[in-house]
């Protein structure tokens, strides 16, 4: 008998990303949604697909709302996705097979990106596996307002077919998303009481932008490889800049 499944799921304001990823979805056991205030049309959109929307006006941050998510599912196998990502037909393929009789307690996810339309093959994303399909009675999110993660308490298998992630599709959806980002880092970088110069701040980005583009070979990903890891190192400058301004 095959383990039943809940897809677990956070929104803001994704009326543009949402409908893709539930219909994705639609061949799960249960579909939970954790809205976190949006004032689109999100809520609308995920009333039609999924099978609890539950409304969370305040912001706990990344980890602890979707641990809320998997706390409001029914069945403990976990599928954790973004409301920008889309599960692809062989990913569903595998994810129904595996729940025949899974042989792990969880599962790293390879996730295939886009930047500005472009898949990306390089920057260090092609190494982008992570935790999303697992048993919750042996792991789960931690707390971390940003950059969460699942952490399993056994064994862990990867899954070569991917999840498709559709981020930042134009560069003012980057500079917006880096300009908040940086703000819930910079909260985490002082609750770990770190510091930052003006000069550890520019050496930083410079360093990020070095592995990304010539490490990882981003520049075999042309012109767009540029500008997403000339951005992404912008990203860490800026984080690192808040936390010397913070500190003056």
């Amino acid at each position: 008998m095959s383990e039943k499944l809940s897809v677990a799921i956070i929104t803001k304001n994704e009326e543009n990303n949402i409908e893709r990823c539930l219909k994705s979805v639609q061949w799960a056991d249960e579909i939970v949604v954790v809205d976190n205030g949006s004032t689109d049309r999100t809520p609308e959109i995920c009333r039609q697909y999924a099978t609890k929307v539950i409304s969370q006006p305040e912001w706990l941050g990344f980890g602890p709302l979707k641990q809320l998510a998997v706390n409001a599912a029914s069945h403990d196998w976990i599928l954790s996705i973004d409301s920008d990502e889309e599960v692809s037909l062989g990913l569903q393929s595998e994810i129904r097979k595996i729940l025949q009789q899974p042989k792990f307690l969880g599962y790293r996810i390879k996730r295939q990106s886009f930047y500005l339309g472009q898949p990306i093959r390089f920057c260090g994303w092609q190494r982008d596996y992570p935790l999303r399909l697992f048993d919750r009675r042996y792991g789960n999110f931690n707390d971390s307002i940003v950059h969460e993660s699942v952490s399993v308490n056994g064994s862990v298998a990867k899954i070569e077919q991917p999840i498709l992630h559709y981020t930042y599709p134009t560069i003012r959806s980057h500079i917006d998303r880096m300009n908040r980002y940086t703000e819930l880092g910079l909260i985490k970088l002082m609750a770990q009481h770190r510091s930052s110069s003006l000069f550890g701040a520019v050496a930083r980005g410079v360093v990020k932008f070095i592995k990304m583009y010539f490490l990882q070979q981003g520049f075999r990903d042309g012109r767009i490889g540029f500008v997403l890891c000339y951005n992404s190192a912008f990203g860490v400058y800026l984080k690192y800049l808040k936390l010397w301004e913070n500190q003056r």
